[in-house]
């Protein structure tokens, strides 16, 4: 528990690291748990489940492995398909599971997922059948943080295809911080009846937020205004929905207050989105509470984890479109630095910087922002880091 943050986005800390030590602690408490992962438990900082349990192995062993015993409760196994099949079944007997996978993998199961998906929509109107433990997907290695595998390591489709999915069935999570994923694993551990994928980075990534707004936003509606960043009665909004782009848009806002002094801006975080709503299923933000947090006429300037057509579409439930910048992940990768993977996606703060910059007409500050980004892109691929960090 995390009582308060003296100091927004000064320390930094492992979202991944976080949800591991509380799956950890989950373990204890549930003899009956088991996380399924393909092979990358400790590549994903989630090692500290170790600790509490070992892998499942009932073959000879070398020196050099893991703890592995015939009754551990880590599933590892380079198949993401029969990892699911696996989990799927553990749920089928009441009992809770997650799955762990690189971003871009996750795809891999998009079909069992959707028929996951089918059978709970089916089961819920029979009555005989007992409600099941959340399918727990944790995407974590992103689009984003991806400096040595590149492009093929880039794609998170799956967060497309939960999103356009018209079922209650179905919530992508995006903690902002590792306070925030902490709360997102209580609520995952929560839940019944549906697919929850949360999107994480293992990288360590600034702490913004305290406990107590991180668990208010899975029952207020999945969106808050952070109100060390924001201004009263603001002239545009800045919103982020993901951990790394959160980011951008929160140093976004540092630029634009010192580059348009007269200017009021607002910070808004969104950390749930279901079908055609922000919010999850059981808690979807109403189009009053909207227009409270996003004004309704001011425009908004938001930086998304996935494709940006996601979150526009949904945007656009609430808004009108003239109102809305959306950025994110265009399907643009390499193996690059990371403010470059940003800028390349044109999701960088110098990006959004550039929406107020064109909406106030200030060419002046147009050229200003092209010339660092270009300048970052010479630097990067001369020196293989950013100028920019």
């Amino acid at each position: 528990m995390i009582d308060a943050v003296e100091h927004p986005g000064k320390d930094s800390f492992s979202p991944a690291r976080r949800i591991g030590a509380m799956m950890a602690s989950y373990m204890i408490r549930h003899k009956d748990f088991y996380l399924f992962s393909p092979d990358e438990t400790t590549s994903n900082k989630l090692d500290a489940t170790y600790e509490v349990t070992s892998r499942l192995w009932d073959l000879p062993k070398s020196d050099w492995d893991l703890p592995e015993a015939p009754n551990g409760r880590i599933v590892e196994m380079l198949s993401e398909n029969a990892l699911f099949a696996c989990m799927v079944g553990h749920l089928m007997n009441g009992e809770p599971a997650a799955m762990t996978s690189y971003e871009s993998f996750f795809t891999i199961i998009a079909s069992q997922v959707m028929q996951h998906i089918k059978f709970l929509q089916q089961s819920s109107v029979v009555e005989w059948r007992n409600p099941i433990p959340a399918a727990n997907l944790l995407s974590t290695s992103t689009c984003w943080r991806q400096d040595h595998n590149g492009f093929t390591h880039q794609s998170p489709a799956l967060i497309s295809l939960l999103l356009n999915n018209p079922s209650p069935y179905a919530n992508c999570l995006f903690p902002v911080d590792d306070v925030a994923a902490e709360a997102a694993f209580i609520y995952m551990m929560n839940s019944e009846n549906v697919v929850n994928l949360t999107t994480f980075n293992k990288v360590e990534q600034p702490r913004w937020i305290d406990s107590h707004q991180a668990d208010a936003q899975f029952v207020n509606g999945g969106a808050s205004i952070f109100d060390f960043a924001s201004d009263e009665n603001p002239d545009y909004i800045l919103v982020g929905c993901g951990d790394i782009v959160s980011c951008e848009a929160l140093y976004a806002l540092d630029i634009l207050r010192k580059d348009f002094p007269e200017k009021r801006f607002r910070f808004i975080n969104i950390s749930a989105l279901s079908y055609n709503a922000i919010g999850t299923v059981d808690r979807q933000l109403a189009q009053d509470e909207f227009d409270e947090l996003f004004t309704k006429t001011r425009p908004i300037i938001a930086n998304f984890h996935g494709y940006p057509e996601n979150l526009r579409q949904i945007l656009t439930h609430y808004a009108e479109p003239k109102r809305l910048k959306v950025h994110g992940f265009n399907e643009q990768g390499s193996t690059t630095t990371p403010f470059e993977m940003l800028s390349m996606n044109q999701a960088s703060r110098y990006h959004l910087a550039l929406d107020v910059a064109r909406l106030e007409k200030r060419d002046d500050l147009i050229k200003k922002y092209q010339k660092i980004l270009n300048d970052n892109t010479a630097y990067a691929r001369e020196h293989g880091i950013d100028q920019i960090v």
